[in-house]
């Protein structure tokens, strides 16, 4: 588990798969995450080597993420 700034947890609990790879070593990924303790939800987003920063994502409920796959 991670914490970034004392405010927000996360927990990858699943990696489901790499998108694209960058030359700077960052990832674009589809993860199942917990964020903040909560229930897990899919999650796209960029990732560094070390899954300790990230970019900005998507987050999407299992139902959700039924509709689109």
């Amino acid at each position: 588990m991670s914490n970034i700034d004392n405010s927000i947890s996360f927990e990858i609990q699943e990696r489901i798969g790499t998108i694209a790879v960058y030359p700077t070593g960052w990832s674009k990924e589809l993860n199942l995450v917990s964020w903040n303790g909560g229930a897990p939800k899919y999650d796209i987003r960029d990732w560094s080597p070390d899954h300790e920063s990230m970019s900005r994502g998507i987050t999407l409920k299992e139902g959700e993420m039924k509709k689109i796959s």
